[in-house]
């Protein structure tokens, strides 16, 4: 089973990057960034099946935070975060994981950096107070209409 770990570091050229062009640096960066060396200790990376054991805790421990930040989705807490979070630990040992979770941040930043636009910012708070004023009109209607009654109280049904 190959999950990228397994490969070593690369020692070209491309470690003396600083003179070369932008596109060299870049093609030098994604090089580096395209292997991926398991963060187990050495000990662990000497033994087969040690290594095996030690990828399999990682994949569980990371599926339970990830499992974990769903359901916080749903239920109080920092969902997004333990999902991140268990991302990360994955990307400690497998190349694939590093890739997405390096994916994942060139998003959030291209999206913060977007929503930093004056455009867009206006958009949103357009579109935020428009919603309030909806939100405001169906809350006053229902109490013109009912009063502070709770729906489930409501008389003559």
């Amino acid at each position: 089973m190959n999950t990228g770990s397994d490969r070593g570091t690369n020692d070209s050229a491309s470690d003396d990057s600083t003179a070369a062009s932008a596109s060299d640096a870049s093609r030098a960066h994604d090089e580096t960034e395209a292997t991926h060396v398991s963060k187990a200790p050495a000990f662990i990376k000497a033994r087969r099946g040690l290594h095996l054991s030690w990828q399999v805790g990682v994949f569980v421990v990371g599926l339970a935070v990830i499992a974990a930040g769903v359901a916080m989705l749903v239920l109080p807490g920092p969902g997004w975060v333990a999902i991140f979070a268990g991302l990360a630990i994955w990307a400690t040992e497998f190349a694939w994981a590093h890739l997405v979770l390096r994916w994942t941040k060139r998003k959030v930043t291209e999206a913060a950096q977007k929503a930093l636009d004056p455009k867009v910012r206006r958009r949103n708070l357009i579109l935020t107070g428009t919603g309030l004023v909806i939100a405001g009109a169906l809350i006053g209607f229902y109490l013109w209409k009912y009063g502070l009654v709770l729906p489930w109280n409501l008389k003559g049904q």
